[in-house]
């Protein structure tokens, strides 16, 4: 009959999380800009205003999307944690690990950095950026003089920009195409990490 094929009902018993995955669909296609609630409620087979009842417009279904993505980076922080012991190698790998993210879940990552959303705005995005970014703060933490948080906090500072511009740079294409682009991008971060924490004390 020429229409798109859409659920008979919903039937998930979730229709935010499915909305914002059908958010992370249309982000995928279209970029961030190239979606639309109406789209997704398509996507998800509800009905044009439905999700009106859980979101009071775009930008808050682009906050939720951005929420989940910050959880999702707050795992993989955790699981490149668990699997050293030092500190150092620890936040070796969860910078490599985030420039991975942003390549294999390129939609997320652009939900957090590419909406221009204010964050403030948005209480439950806030704290699960604050929580992943805790993820490497305790590290850090161990790296400075004394146990000193506002040191910790510079040096995560640092780290968080040279990750963010190496996830930057290999969407840009400048360490090669994927998968090998990936692993490059990635190796090199972390070596980056080290050589910054090697030289840490001129940072404070």
């Amino acid at each position: 009959m020429g229409k798109v094929r859409q659920r008979a009902s919903y039937h998930h018993g979730d229709l935010p999380a499915a909305l914002v995955d059908a958010a992370f669909e249309l982000i995928g296609e279209n970029g961030v800009h190239g979606f639309t609630v109406a789209e997704a409620a398509r996507r998800t087979g509800v009905s044009i205003s439905a999700p009106y009842r859980h979101f009071a417009d775009r930008d808050e279904l682009l906050a939720a999307c951005a929420t989940a993505a910050c959880e999702a980076v707050q795992k993989d922080f955790e699981a490149a944690l668990a699997a050293h012991d030092s500190p150092a190698d620890q936040l070796a790998a969860a910078i490599a690990a985030y420039v991975r993210f942003a390549a294999e879940r390129r939609p997320m990552f652009e939900s957090i950095f590419s909406t221009g959303l204010d964050k403030s705005r948005y209480p439950r995005l806030a704290e699960a950026g604050a929580a992943a970014l805790s993820a490497v703060s305790a590290p850090a933490l161990q790296l400075t003089p004394g146990g000193d948080e506002e040191r910790a906090a510079i040096l995560v500072q640092a780290l968080t920009s040279l990750a963010q511009g190496h996830a930057t740079m290999l969407l840009e294409g400048y360490f090669g195409e994927p998968p090998a682009g990936v692993d490059v991008a990635a190796e090199r971060a972390a070596g980056a990490t080290r050589a910054l924490l090697r030289g840490r004390s001129l940072l404070f």
